[in-house]
């Protein structure tokens, strides 16, 4: 049974940091591309970040190029989200998420193949 557990979310001050991790059970976390999502309430699941299978290449959403790091740990099966100089807008419930085909379509939320079930984030002005 493949599980992806969310963690390291929380309330901050704009300007502030959040480090999200996410620990993957039942998979073979070298398989697997690994992603963060995010949603607002009303809103459509968005993405955010994406590594792939060896780490070699990461792609991010504009909105927070620059601001976040996504890393992973094979050590550990665990997936990161450095997440620096918080935005208001930032706030949503953050998703992890696994692909066992890489492509370039990697923003595509329903060609994800296993959820986590999210971690809340919320960032105050």
């Amino acid at each position: 049974q493949v599980q992806l557990l969310e963690s390291g979310g929380g309330s901050v001050q704009a300007g502030g940091s959040l480090r999200l991790s996410c620990t993957a059970s039942g998979l073979t976390f070298n398989d697997h591309a690994m992603g963060w999502f995010r949603q607002v309430p009303g809103q459509e699941r968005e993405f955010v970040a994406v590594i792939n299978f060896s780490g070699s290449v990461i792609r991010y959403a504009d909105s927070v190029k620059g601001r976040f790091t996504i890393s992973r740990d094979f050590a550990g099966n665990t997936v990161s989200l450095q997440m620096d100089n918080l935005k208001p807008n930032d706030t949503a419930t953050y998703y992890c998420a696994a692909k066992r085909v890489w492509s370039d379509t990697y923003s595509k939320r329903y060609l994800y193949d296993y959820w986590g079930l999210g971690t809340q984030v919320a960032v105050s002005s």
